[in-house]
């Protein structure tokens, strides 16, 4: 049985659709799916307090690699994640856990995982600086935002929850890893804070 757990602090993403991304709800509104027909992405968490059972999370990061196509049954992901390697076993331990979905709660996305590599350790930078964000994940992904996108309203993504409304940018990315490998200019980005718990 997993630890219960709560993780609260600061997201950002980004992924190769047009801004801003159809998946987001504009003022409460679904859109629809993806510009180009799929999606690769790389996300972040950066965690600002954090616990699960008695193991304190706080100050670790997370990122994950993905891709999905909309033409496939389900849409299912394909995703590498990682751990920051400053993490111990135990942090570590309990971060796989939550991340792969298996210790439940309100992170609802990891119902959509059908592949996963990792988690595994990765040297993780994150700068999520309002209008500066900013992923380095190693040298095998990265992420950073270009220039906010204005929009009169409210903007949110169901990976931070739809409770978390937050701003959309256009930001570029790449990632180099495995079967994960593409490069983008200019495309989506989106900036919140999350608080998933079980």
């Amino acid at each position: 049985m997993a630890a219960a757990y709560r993780i609260e602090g600061s997201y950002y993403e980004a992924c190769n659709c047009e801004a801003i991304c159809p998946c987001r709800q504009q003022n409460g509104v679904a859109d629809g799916l993806s510009t180009y027909g799929n999606c690769d992405f790389l996300l972040s968490w950066h965690i600002a307090k954090g616990q699960a059972g008695d193991i304190d999370l706080s100050g670790l990061a997370v990122g994950i690699a993905g891709h999905y196509d909309d033409n496939e049954p389900g849409s299912p992901w394909s995703v590498t994640i990682y751990v920051g390697e400053n993490a111990t076993d135990d942090q570590f331990e309990s971060l796989s856990e939550i991340f792969r979905g298996d210790a439940g709660g309100n992170m609802y996305f990891t119902g959509n995982f059908a592949n996963i590599r990792g988690p595994k350790r990765a040297h993780i930078v994150l700068d999520h600086s309002a209008g500066e964000e900013r992923i380095q994940i190693g040298e095998i992904a990265g992420a950073e935002a270009v220039r906010n996108v204005a929009f009169d309203g409210t903007v949110s993504c169901g990976i931070s929850g739809h409770d978390h409304p937050g701003q959309e940018s256009v930001s570029s990315l790449y990632c180099d890893d495995g079967p994960l490998k593409w490069q983008y200019k200019e495309r989506c980005g989106f900036a919140t804070d999350f608080a998933y718990f079980s």
